[in-house]
């Protein structure tokens, strides 16, 4: 029975198969259309029109190819099927199908081939970065070991071969199938009788199209040789073509090219014979052969010659790979120093480390931000990332390093009438400023840290924006960072429909918030684009579903929308064959703020070298930052530097290496996309940072391939492992379960022993498996010897002389008697104690621990404050409110001087102001003591204060209302005597008071 429509149901049908492929394509249209817009905003409409003409050639051509091929095999099973077909009626279960397809045969015919021409070709458009880097590769200058052909062989045309071989595989397979398909319903094979039947036709064509399929082997056998040098026989220890591949796999290669081009032709000839034992008995012989001579014969290798003696067969292949590892993820110029990793040392060659001690960093990056958003970041709609940033500024002739954030606009903060379309999108446009502090410096010491009330322990962050444009990064009221436009459109915390539409004719637009004084600020930059005509308007509010962009008065001539305003993703569309890091972060060049983003050029390809997760070897337990994708790799560079303008949002992309060869290629298939090394600016080449990801990749090799020998690789006795991160969750004892692994660490510190403090990316290794340190290891940033790899490698561990490493220490820590009082403190209802980055200093020819502890309040609107450092030195531990004190407990009183004593006028690690207010308690001063003279009085109400305070203390935690008040008043009656004795001069020779150093 058949089921016959209607003309009317056709019509129906054809209306609604049109309006559905309408909508579809209007959409991909429209998605086009928006992001032909935005490449032009960023000048890189070549990346786009080259992608897009790369993907329509990709699909005709593999549809054509997929979709042809089966169509022309289609159509010879057709025109050669059998006049007559003895069986009909109901013993012929094909009838009904035959008689359909013969009567819709143009339907079959070429609806079947043209779908499946269109999911092919659609399946190969995501390929086109392959494509192109085959037509466009270059040499490396550099050639494999075995077979002598340059590796740009292997980067460029082996993936472009492998993937041409997959679609042709395809396309006879499925031609194949289609064959079979067609001759057996149309009766060319027939299942009847004893063996079958099978029409001269039919035999013909399936023999022919197997003999193409077999003689394709054979060419991949041919390139397969090649495809050895990346054998993972013996992974985890190495890749690469091992013994048995050589001596084995690769002559059973070209065993099975000849027996495969053989039976080829024995298909052939099949082909044309009414016997078809010859293709049978090729077929046998094929199968046979590959068993025997590609599978047995390696295997038998492998087991009974090659692993009983394999440190000594495998030693050529291991040292192949050991070279190709170091080349290919930059290892073969690190600098290996041994270094004696003494546990003890006397103050004075602590206090010479003058460039590393006086640049301790105290303040950690990755727990800070929300004591930025809460003391700099003013208005609710303000914040900063979860993860701040650390760089180097030279202000008044001192290099300092400082923890930077910009201070951007954040939708999630906006409340009430805030989060309606016009203020989400019109007015709460964009961010306002550049924060800075001094990474080794805090306001004042916390004296008590049961008590988060407690003043002090806060970086002295300030802020350049429109009503302060040169305050970043002042100490002691001395210039800062010059920031000539401080205002932020482009940032992190702009997610993906967090659009802004800005400037427009003054009086109807309303104007963006700017600050309290400038309400009404029109952008007046070359970001965005325009949205004067009604076309454009049309689109965004098609492309976003918001009717408000089509009709509201606000938006007119002048007027421009700005999207995919996250700096990572900007530079992700204008370079998509870059593979980026996952941490931007901001910089002030030429008084402009700047996101520097860091981008990757990478291989899975390279021959012998060693195949590496790009996913796990970058994952520690920094948060805030873009976690990478999982994917292998096995050749990496930092080739390219892209800059992102936080006002106008334009994209440069800098060349670091212009000889890179992958890099190469891409500018030939993008010219001018890519500017040359020499067109950085020294100013903006001095914020350059060694990027996280590629130090943690090569952290993670160098722990294997700082060996000299296979055999020593072989043994691995030498090897060393990342540490974990013992701070994490705030106790060593988690860090023996699976946690992540300590990031690096970026210090300014004279590591180097070269007499002047470098900017540098650092982090200890610990021995396989074990805790105790093994090595240290640092990559500088600075211009002069940026990438440079410096490896501090330690003596065999051995009793007294045994370095402890991270876990180690933090054991230490948090066994020691203060700590452990005062660990018993924070575990109240009140505060939770944080604790920060433990970083590792060369000091004195050992090591140096140094960790801050933080303290925070238990309410969703608290942040973090230092309230202790910890310092550890062999074994000994210092643990007080400042870097000085813990180093004198360390070292002996009168080290801690060095922390703050001025490197070429570098300001202080820390120092406490007179009368700065508490954040609980804003009305609460707490002077200092005074040290520098005998002023009786000034000395008299210091007491009273303090005593005053202490009882406010213990009338608080008693909850007596009368105690707190007689507490206030003597507070208030202390604090009156307090200024009233530092108004009086002092007695005639008592000096001058002075600040104490913190």
């Amino acid at each position: 029975m058949s089921l016959k429509l209607s003309r009317r149901s056709r019509i129906l049908l054809i209306v609604a198969a049109v309006i559905v492929l309408a909508l579809l394509l209007g959409v991909r249209l429209l998605d086009t259309y928006v992001d032909w817009l935005w490449f032009g905003e960023v000048h890189a409409r070549q990346v786009f029109t080259t992608e897009i003409l790369t993907r329509i050639v990709l699909f005709v051509a593999v549809g054509l190819l997929v979709g042809g091929t089966l169509a022309v095999s289609l159509i010879i099973a057709y025109r050669t099927r059998p006049v007559f077909v003895p069986v009909s009626g109901s013993d012929d279960p094909l009838s009904r199908y035959r008689s359909m397809i013969v009567a819709r045969i143009r339907l079959f015919g070429i609806g079947i081939p043209l779908i499946t021409g269109l999911i092919s070709g659609a399946s190969a458009m995501g390929d086109w970065q392959l494509v192109q880097l085959f037509l466009n590769g270059t040499s490396f200058g550099q050639k494999d070991p075995q077979f002598g052909l340059d590796i740009g062989f292997y980067a460029f045309d082996m993936p472009f071969v492998n993937w041409l071989l997959g679609w042709l595989f395809i396309t006879v397979v499925i031609s194949f199938f289609g064959a079979l398909i067609a001759h057996y319903i149309f009766g060319g094979i027939r299942l009847a009788g004893r063996g079958g039947q099978l029409s001269g036709p039919a035999r013909a064509q399936l023999a022919i199209t197997v003999g193409l399929f077999v003689l394709l082997k054979a060419v991949e056998y041919f390139f397969d040789r090649y495809n050895l040098l990346l054998s993972d026989r013996d992974m985890p220890l190495f890749n690469g073509a091992t013994y048995t591949d050589l001596n084995a796999v690769l002559p059973a290669k070209l065993i099975l090219l000849c027996i495969c081009v053989i039976c080829a032709v024995a298909f052939f000839a099949g082909a044309f014979l009414r016997n078809l034992q010859l293709p049978a008995i090729a077929l046998v012989l094929l199968i046979l052969s590959g068993v025997l001579i590609g599978v047995a014969w390696p295997a038998i290798l492998d087991q009974f010659s090659v692993k009983p003696n394999a440190n000594d067969k495998e030693a050529t292949s291991i040292q192949r790979n050991m070279d190709a590892t170091r080349s290919a993820f930059g290892l073969q110029n690190v600098k290996y120093e041994n270094y004696p990793g003494k546990n003890t040392a006397t103050s004075d060659a602590v206090k010479a480390d003058t460039g590393t001690v006086s640049n301790i960093r105290l303040l950690d990056p990755n727990v800070l931000s929300d004591t930025f958003t809460q003391r700099v970041g003013r208005e609710n709609f303000y914040g900063f990332p979860a993860k701040l940033d650390i760089d180097r500024y030279t202000l008044n002739g001192t290099t300092q390093d400082y923890i930077v954030a910009a201070k951007e606009m954040k939708t999630d903060g906006l409340t009430g009438n805030q989060t309606n379309w016009i203020n989400k999108h019109l007015v709460y446009t964009h961010g306002n400023g550049f924060v800075a502090a001094p990474a080794n410096t805090i306001d004042r010491a916390v004296t008590d840290v049961s008590d988060s009330n407690t003043g002090g322990g806060y970086p002295i962050a300030t802020t350049s924006d429109t009503t302060n444009p040169t305050g970043a990064g002042s100490v002691g009221g001395k210039p800062g960072i010059r920031v000539d436009q401080p205002r932020i459109y482009y940032g992190e915390l702009a997610n993906e429909n967090d659009y802004a539409i800005v400037g427009g004719t003054p009086g109807k637009a309303p104007g963006e918030y700017d600050t309290d004084s400038q309400r009404n600020y029109l952008y007046t930059g070359s970001g965005g684009v325009p949205l004067s005509n009604w076309f454009n308007r049309l689109a965004f509010a098609a492309e976003y579903g918001e009717r408000n962009i089509l009709f509201s008065d606000a938006i007119g001539d002048g007027s421009k929308i700005m999207y995919n305003r996250d700096p990572r993703d900007r530079v992700s569309k204008v370079a998509p064959w870059l593979t980026l890091d996952g941490d931007p972060y901001p910089a002030v060049v030429d008084g402009k703020i700047v996101w520097i983003v860091d981008g990757y050029t990478t291989l899975n390809n390279y021959p012998y070298a060693q195949q590496t997760q790009l996913g796990e070897a970058t994952n520690d337990s920094l948060n805030g930052v873009t976690k990478q994708a999982n994917n292998s790799i096995n050749y990496i560079r930092n080739s390219v530097k892209a800059t992102v303008d936080a006002f106008n949002g334009t994209v440069t992309l800098y060349s670091i290496d212009d000889k890179e060869p992958v890099l190469n290629a891409w500018e030939k298939v993008f010219p001018g996309l890519v500017k040359p090394s020499a067109d950085i600016s020294p100013d903006l080449r001095a914020h350059f940072r060694y990027p996280e990801d590629l130090f943690k990749i090569q952290r993670e090799l160098l722990a294997r391939y700082h060996v000299d020998s296979p055999q020593e690789f072989y043994a691995q006795q030498a090897f060393w492992s990342v540490p974990q991160d013992p701070t994490e969750d705030g106790s060593a004892t988690t860090a023996a379960a699976n946690v992540a692994n300590q990031p690096g660490y970026y210090v300014l510190a004279d590591a180097a022993g070269e007499g002047t403090p470098t900017f540098q990316l650092t982090s200890g290794l610990t021995g396989l498996q074990r805790q105790y340190l093994a090595s240290w290891m640092s990559v500088s940033s600075d211009a002069q010897d940026y990438g440079t790899i410096r490896v501090l490698r330690l003596p065999p561990a051995s009793g007294s002389n045994q370095v402890d490493g991270p876990v180690q220490v933090q054991n230490r820590f948090q066994s020691d008697q203060q700590v452990a009082s005062d660990r018993t403190l924070l575990n109240n209802p009140n505060v939770v104690p944080i604790y920060g980055n433990m970083i590792t200093l060369p000091v004195a020819d050992g090591f140096l621990y140094v960790e801050p502890v933080y303290i925070r309040q238990r309410n969703q609107l608290s942040y973090p404050q230092l309230a202790r450092v910890l310092v550890s030195f062999g074994s000994q531990v210092g643990y007080a409110p400042t870097l000085n004190e813990a180093l004198d407990q360390v070292f002996g009183k009168g080290t801690g001087a060095a922390a703050t004593t001025p490197v070429e006028g570098a300001p202080p690690a820390s120092t406490k102001p007179t009368t700065p207010a508490s954040p609980a308690n804003p009305t609460t001063t707490t002077p200092p003591p005074n040290s520098g003279g005998s002023n009786q009085a000034l000395d008299k109400a210091v007491t009273d204060i303090q005593s005053a305070l202490a009882k406010l203390k213990a009338a608080q935690q008693s909850g007596n209302f009368a105690d707190q008040g007689a507490a206030l008043a003597a507070l208030d009656a202390a604090a009156k005597e307090y200024e009233s004795a530092k108004a009086s001069p002092p007695p005639a020779g008592s000096g001058t008071p002075q600040q104490p150093g913190g």
